[in-house]
């Protein structure tokens, strides 16, 4: 909730300067919805999770099919047709992507831990997760894409691969890697990674984002110009203020110690998920928590990398910060089923150790 406070109160200061309660109302909307099932889904029992199989089956079926659906029934946005037009709503079904693939291998890898090792295994993973990414690719959504190849790559080394198994995956993917700048690729893509490794080439163009995030950043100082008066975010040179540059709004308006301070509640969110994966006592559930923060991870090292010009710019929301319906409802029923297991799992301890 305090995320959820810092990112409401930076869209409250970007309406400040254009239409006024459009971007701020709304997302309190989306956070009280996203609260409330969060909320609910504690009182869920996340077991049938992994004592019915064909629960996670079924989602995944849907799954595919709505990606399907995307690309013939979507509405185009930025060159990529994501997202299902649902009134005043946008919903975008590549987020249930991550929790659905998050699922589905937990439960494959909580069921082969003995031997987990053998390469089938792997294969097989990659499948799972291979179908939807190629359907993700289509779209195109490069971004997203690599959020759900951070997913499995986690998830599989967490499960304990062997290591000349990690480096022919490695490898296997810098051949990947190459053959879709050749082939897969749209133009405007391969201008995003082009600009990133030389912004002055399009200072006006592809390089345009990157380098009024850098102005942004750097003219907050320590303390920050304040609440809704950053000139790069009021007088709209920077674009996409409230979701894809959203840090640079905030680092321009609270400052440097501003950003370490959303750092550190970050640091304490992370640590009450790494704290909840060493003690939960089954694998299923310990590899879902562990899949949820290696998603909430992959999403900030990519936005707060592609604002300060680290990793290309590939249009990644800032978890529980930047404005957006889709990733926020995602991310709070993900917290939800964790909150479920986190009561679950310490009433359990507690009652052992009562035993004992």
């Amino acid at each position: 909730m305090a995320m959820c406070a810092i990112g409401s109160l930076t869209l409250f200061g970007i309406d400040a300067g254009g239409q006024a309660g459009s971007f701020f109302n709304k997302q309190i909307l989306f956070v009280a919805i996203g609260a409330a099932v969060m909320f609910g889904l504690s009182f869920f029992d996340y077991r049938i999770f992994k004592n019915y199989t064909f629960i996670p089956v079924i989602l995944y079926v849907i799954l595919l099919i709505l990606l399907v659906l995307v690309l013939i029934l979507g509405k185009e946005i930025r060159g990529s047709v994501g997202w299902f037009r649902l009134g005043e709503i946008n919903f975008e079904p590549v987020e249930l992507a991550k929790i659905i693939i998050i699922l589905v291998l937990a439960k494959y890898f909580s069921g082969r831990h003995v031997e987990v090792y053998r390469v089938r295994h792997i294969i097989a993973s990659l499948v799972y997760v291979g179908l939807p990414l190629g359907l993700v690719l289509l779209q195109p959504d490069l971004g997203s894409s690599l959020i759900l190849i951070a997913i499995w790559l986690g998830i599989v080394i967490l499960s304990g691969i062997k290591p000349r198994h990690l480096m022919v995956v490695l490898l296997s993917g810098i051949i990947i890697s190459s053959l879709a700048w050749a082939f897969a690729l749209k133009p405007y893509q391969q201008e995003r990674i082009l600009s990133f490794l030389n912004p002055s080439k399009d200072p006006l163009g592809h390089s345009y984002n990157l380098i009024q995030s850098k102005i942004a950043i750097g003219s907050g100082g320590l303390w920050g110009k304040g609440l809704g008066h950053g000139s790069q975010s009021q007088l709209n040179f920077l674009p996409e203020k409230h979701t894809d540059f959203i840090f640079a709004v905030l680092a321009e308006e609270w400052g440097f110690l501003g950003i370490l301070f959303l750092f550190a509640v970050y640091l304490l969110f992370f640590w009450r998920l790494i704290k909840l994966i060493f003690i939960c006592r089954n694998n299923f559930f310990r590899l879902f928590v562990a899949g949820f923060a290696l998603m909430l991870f992959a999403q900030i090292f990519i936005n707060v990398g592609m604002n300060l010009g680290l990793v290309p710019i590939t249009g990644i929301s800032l978890p529980f910060i930047s404005y957006g319906g889709s990733n926020l409802l995602i991310n709070f029923i993900a917290l939800g089923i964790v909150q479920s297991i986190a009561v679950r799992t310490k009433t359990s301890t507690v009652n052992i150790r009562e035993e004992i």
